[in-house]
């Protein structure tokens, strides 16, 4: 290896911890030694303060205005204690700061998809002056983390972090034990999905979750699935029904074993609820098998991926990419025939026969990525009818009823809200 990480993507290494590793490391490798943690808990600044006095190579910062909170500490305040460290950094910070400047504006146009939209204050350290009580906490907090007084060292650099507004330290995250991407992520998604309400249900459950899977590490994408779950059962509950009522297609093959071994054994009696089998069963990759490339009539006949980059952004991100190079091309088309389009509209405004079945809705927002029946089938009640997209993950979206399949209402493809109309069923 060229060099070793200490990857913390949750931001739990307290400092007093990574001063116990930073040495030991250093004593037993001759190869640079890096540190990644995240600010979530309250951690980040002090750790990384930290690693540096106790001789780390490398550590990982954020440029200012994409810092603290879920990010990584921001490089400007690492700057000022290596300065008052004497330590020698090969930063241009000039460029660092035109760099802020042009990331203020992308931050701005990610709004939709920003956790907390909390700016920290404007700083440049190249041309800003510390007010004297903070240079002071700058130095407490070095004081603090040579004597090896976390208490100390964490006041200080939270007093630092508050000055300019950088978001305070989240107790859900330190408990549910979670990275900050994950937070993050998640609080995007229930903001879409206008559950915000259960936010801190969904998080006390994640290690419930996670630990009923196998205990899996909670990186990408072991750490989505878990999270989805999360809020799927956070869902159930808030809807009076027993958890794991809604399942994602991912999480049924994490506990089946298609992704491999877990950490800790999974109960035999919990993988056959979820998977339909007490045994592990590993991915056959013999049996891989690639996406489905309808045509696509609403497009004009053309195929869903028509060259080398789409068929494989469709095998990398099946979801994602069907429903983006659906809208893609039917937009192209659309504009292209433009009066057939509004002749078919007028056709679609007839007034719809009433509903005289039962209605199978949609448990939450989401988009229909394949529809699994057509009209004139039979269903058992608990049978799947429909695979619905929410937060990146296929759900399983079974019927209530038995009955025929009187009339299908959705495209696959098509956004949803909570309770949309997805099939009609005649008993």
């Amino acid at each position: 290896a060229d060099m070793i990480t200490i990857k913390d993507m949750s931001g739990l290494i307290q400092p007093s911890r990574i001063a116990e590793l930073v040495p030991l490391f250093k004593k037993n490798l001759s190869i640079p030694i890096d540190f990644h943690t995240h600010c979530t808990p309250g951690y980040g600044l002090g750790a990384v303060l930290m690693s540096i006095i106790k001789g780390i190579d490398v550590v990982d910062t954020n440029i200012w205005n994409f810092a603290g909170g879920t990010g990584a500490p921001a490089i400007e305040l690492i700057y000022i204690f290596c300065k008052k460290l004497g330590v020698e950094l090969d930063i241009n910070m000039e460029a660092v700061a035109k760099i802020n400047k042009e990331l203020y504006d992308i931050r701005k146009e990610l709004a939709a998809v920003d956790a907390t939209k909390q700016f920290p204050n404007p700083f440049n350290p190249l041309t800003d002056t510390l007010p004297a009580e903070i240079d002071k906490e700058f130095d407490k907090a070095i004081e603090a983390a040579k004597a090896n007084d976390e208490e100390a060292l964490l006041k200080a650099c939270h007093a630092i972090e508050a000055y300019f507004n950088f978001p305070k330290p989240n107790e859900l995250v330190k408990k549910a034990e979670v990275p900050g991407g994950m937070y993050s992520n998640m609080v995007a998604q229930l903001k879409q999905l206008n559950s915000m309400d259960i936010l801190e249900k969904a998080m006390e459950l994640i290690p419930t979750v996670r630990l009923a899977a196998g205990l899996p590490p909670l990186v990408t994408p072991t750490s989505q699935i878990v999270g989805a779950q999360a809020v799927n059962c956070a869902l159930d509950l808030k809807a009076g029904k027993p958890m794991y009522s809604n399942v994602s297609n991912q999480f049924v093959n994490l506990v089946k074993g298609e992704y491999g071994k877990t950490p800790v054994p999974i109960d035999p009696e919990f993988r056959l609820k979820i998977a339909g089998t007490r045994e592990e069963i590993p991915y056959d990759m013999s049996k891989y098998q690639m996406q489905p490339n309808p045509t696509l009539p609403e497009a004009g006949g053309v195929k869903l991926a028509e060259n080398e980059k789409e068929v494989l952004l469709l095998e990398l991100f099946p979801q994602v990419a069907k429903n983006f190079l659906t809208r893609q091309k039917e937009a192209k088309y659309q504009a292209s025939h433009k009066e057939e389009e509004t002749e078919k509209k007028v056709v679609e405004e007839k007034q719809e026969e009433p509903i005289t079945g039962k209605v199978v809705e949609a448990p939450m927002p989401g988009s229909i990525f394949k529809i699994q029946v057509k009209p004139g089938d039979e269903v058992t009640k608990g049978q799947s009818v429909i695979i619905l997209e929410a937060m990146k993950m296929e759900n399983n979206i079974a019927s209530d009823y038995a009955g025929k399949v009187k009339r299908i209402f959705v495209k696959e493809g098509t956004p949803v809200q909570a309770g949309a109309k997805l099939i009609e069923i005649e008993a």
